[in-house]
């Protein structure tokens, strides 16, 4: 039992380790290829980071986790729900403007605003919900589609109602009592962990109990392994893609509340685009997992704040963060299947032996 145990535990971390080593490989020949030094590189990736990139990246690590949760009730039930982009976008847009329009004083504001962007990305996610199990589109399809017409609505807005500035638009800033004070763990100067980063944190937990706790999350992941065992069983196939997709919509619309409630204070110049993209990466790095995703939400936090260094320390692009982050996923999903490949031949080759063992002791 002691051995089967050690076997599984060294296979579930085999595929981790396959993938980190490919992904420095991969990352050190481009490297090499573009006439630079990789030592430089991984010394200036992996030094110490300052004060005011840790804090950025435990800010990062709340958005990008966030979004994979979000891309993750998706991907458990089946759905590729790639419009975490749009869904964020309008919902983020949506939330600004309630606070920032100023009909609710201090934290009923916030409140209100963070409830609007929730119905606001639900809603959103739910279009391509009701095509898929009313038309039979593929929530791919209408996602992408949707990804689109969400950012032209939102500049489309933005322009005709938004606030002028010079050469930039936004929309109106929210009072100061509607803005959320964080904590420095570092000197004023460093920046503050914005306080609504803590989302992140009931995200996380919530959807580890809704896997684990509830009927829900039996039927959704029931659903996405079998849709024709599941309806067997008593599931509404159609009901729970249309819950899923409310779901991770509800769940994308927090995606950029803390960055807009903790120093952005309006849709602007300041919105920060692709954490959907991200997310959908981080939510595949971490096997749509909790605990798998945070691993991922940090080193792609990790990843994209250390790399502000490279401009100032090596002559390397920073853009090369992203084809290592971009390795790491490929590497990961790869280093999985092969994994699960392997370990169902191991399975198989210890029932064959345990069956011969009984076979010649009964003979």
């Amino acid at each position: 039992m002691n051995r089967d145990r050690l076997r599984r535990i060294a296979l579930a971390l085999l595929a981790p380790a396959i993938a980190v080593v490919v992904s420095v490989v991969v990352t050190s020949l481009v490297i090499l290829a573009a006439g630079s030094a990789p030592g430089d590189f991984w010394s200036a990736m992996f030094s110490n980071p300052l004060p005011r990139i840790r804090v950025n990246i435990i800010n990062q690590t709340a958005l990008i986790y966030t979004a994979a949760v979000a891309a993750a009730i998706g991907f458990r039930m089946g759905l590729f729900n790639i419009g975490l982009e749009g869904q964020y976008t309008i919902a983020s847009f949506a939330a600004a403007s309630f606070a920032g329009a100023a009909y609710l004083g201090g934290f009923l504001n916030v409140a209100v605003a963070v409830l609007i962007a929730i119905v606001v990305g639900a809603s959103w996610s739910g279009i391509a919900g009701i095509l898929k199990t009313t038309r039979g589109v593929s929530e791919v399809i209408s996602t992408i589609m949707l990804n689109a017409i969400a950012v032209t609505l939102v500049g489309y807005l933005l322009t005709r109602y938004g606030v002028r500035e010079g050469n930039t638009v936004r929309t109106k800033r929210m009072p100061e009592s509607s803005t959320l004070t964080g904590f420095a763990p570092y000197e004023a100067r460093d920046g503050q962990v914005w306080a609504l980063s803590v989302i992140a944190i009931f995200v996380g937990v919530g959807f580890w109990i809704l896997l684990n706790k509830t009927r829900f999350g039996f039927d959704l992941r029931a659903s996405g392994q079998s849709q024709t065992a599941a309806l067997a069983s008593g599931i509404n196939p159609k009901r729970m893609i249309l819950t899923s997709m409310l779901l991770s919509g509800g769940v994308a619309g927090l995606i950029w509340l803390p960055a807009l409630f903790g120093g952005a204070e309006s849709y602007g110049t300041s919105f920060q685009f692709g954490l959907g993209f991200t997310g959908i990466a981080v939510a595949l790095l971490g096997r749509n997992q909790p605990f798998g995703m945070l691993f991922g939400a940090v080193l792609f936090a990790f990843l994209s704040a250390q790399s502000n260094t490279l401009t100032f320390s090596t002559d390397i692009s920073p853009s090369i963060v992203q084809i290592t982050q971009g390795v790491a996923v490929l590497a990961v999903v790869v280093a999985y299947e092969v994994v699960r490949r392997w370990r169902l031949r191991l399975d198989q080759h210890v029932v064959t032996d345990e069956s011969e063992t009984v076979t010649e002791a009964t003979a």
